[in-house]
């Protein structure tokens, strides 16, 4: 798990110093699927890095409804910025949506990277905005057909891992519309076989 840990952070451009200074504070997690790593109106106490599995972040009303703010899977920092900056607590759920194997951070290191602006903060940061940039331009330049093509580009492995529901949370669009659009783009075996020439 650590060297994992340590490959992914090369990855992201993580000093060779940094990563030694998040091994040193990181600890190894497994937890089952429908395990709630914070409840929404928590103060957060420890940060995550996603080494196998899936995370999810919902927003819930009180009226009873959930709307999906994120997925988080291998390879993604699991962090309330919002929360940490502001110190308050967490506006939304945070849960396992299957197994999952994690490196836990304590929020308490990462705060105190925070106030030094500590390199590592940066880096953290950084990764994060990229990661919000490209949700966004998702968001607002493609059509929601176009979505599902992207996602189901880039995330092929993952799309087979999520309910349809899920991916339709995560695109922004209702479940009933990303049926359709699977049916246009992924037409039924049975009629490319029997399809009139």
């Amino acid at each position: 798990m650590e060297n994992t840990f340590r490959t992914d952070l090369a990855h992201y451009g993580f000093s060779a110093e940094d990563i030694e200074a998040l091994v040193d504070i990181a600890t190894p997690l497994d937890l089952p699927t429908r395990h709630i790593l914070s409840h929404q109106g928590e103060v957060a106490t420890h940060i995550y890095f996603v080494l196998e599995g899936i995370c999810h972040a919902s927003y819930l009303t009180d009226k009873g409804k959930s709307f999906s703010k994120e997925f988080y899977w291998e390879s993604d920092w699991v962090i309330g910025f919002e929360s940490l900056i502001k110190q308050e607590p967490l506006p939304y759920l945070l849960e396992t949506l299957s197994p999952v194997s994690l490196m836990c951070l304590p929020i308490q290191t990462l705060f105190e990277w925070h106030k030094s602006r500590h390199p590592v903060y940066i880096k953290l940061l950084e990764t994060k905005l990229l990661h919000k940039e490209n949700k966004e331009r998702l968001m607002l330049l493609y059509t929601p057909e176009e979505r599902y093509q992207l996602f189901r580009h880039h995330y092929p492995e993952l799309l087979a891992r999520l309910a349809d529901y899920h991916v339709a949370a995560y695109l922004g669009i209702t479940p009933i519309s990303l049926s359709r659009i699977k049916k246009r783009l992924d037409p039924p075996l049975t009629q490319s076989l029997f399809k009139s020439p």
